[in-house]
């Protein structure tokens, strides 16, 4: 049976989000609802979505910050943006911050749903579904039960090791921002929690170091990357 997708909606209309909700979830998809931008942040952090919809003007957080702060921690999950606006400039800036696709008020249901489907054809299935076995060169890591598999032991990380890694993992052989990675695991990208996210990169560099191919790298000024030497 396959996988059912989930999307995460972002819409601040109660009556439209409420709408939406209810077709696409008849349509089969599990779909998770925020009423700001700020609120559909933590859900995107705590959470695993397939699929983004974001409405373009929201309070707290518009869509466009929204987007840029979710593609720092996935370069690779769909956006598409719901808006009211129709200028040029406006789609452009939304294709910018990471849109995948635009659609302009009024639309049809039917519409979003072929739109939504194209877009996953598209991109294709990910990589990894959340909580699946992990190749990390020899080293295999299961993020539900933080279980790294090592040689001579298994080891269970703690939960802020875990979403490192697997935030690490999601981003492999691209750089991970340091302060994205801050704000979705610490909720706060501040100097101590910083000295904090150090102390774990350097504990992940000694577990991994088993397989000597795994290399978590410093970017000068913007994050980390991890990388598998063939």
């Amino acid at each position: 049976m396959a996988k059912q997708r989930s999307i995460l909606l972002a819409e601040d209309d109660d009556n439209l989000g409420q709408l939406l909700q209810t077709f696409l979830k008849a349509k089969g998809y599990q779909v998770e609802l925020a009423r700001n931008g700020k609120h559909a942040y933590e859900k995107y952090t705590d959470g695993h979505f397939d699929f983004c919809i974001f409405d373009v003007m929201m309070p707290e957080m518009d869509g466009f910050t929204l987007a840029k702060e979710v593609r720092l921690i996935d370069p690779k999950v769909p956006i598409l943006f719901l808006t009211a606006k129709a200028m040029k400039e406006d789609k452009l800036e939304g294709f910018e911050s990471g849109a995948d696709d635009y659609m302009t008020k009024p639309f049809t249901m039917e519409e979003l749903l072929a739109r939504i489907e194209a877009i996953l054809r598209r991109t294709g299935p990910v990589d990894n579904e959340e909580g699946e076995m992990q190749q990390i060169g020899r080293i295999q890591y299961e993020p539900i039960s933080r279980i790294l598999h090592l040689k001579e032991e298994n080891k269970k990380l703690t939960t802020k090791e875990g979403q490192l890694l697997h935030l690490l993992c999601k981003n492999r052989n691209e750089v991970l921002d340091r302060q994205a990675a801050l704000r979705a695991i610490w909720g706060d990208d501040n100097y101590f929690n910083g000295r904090s996210m150090d102390v774990y990169i350097a504990k992940l560099r000694k577990l991994l170091k088993e397989d000597e191919r795994i290399e978590i790298l410093n970017i000068h000024g913007k994050g980390f990357k991890l990388i598998v030497h063939e």
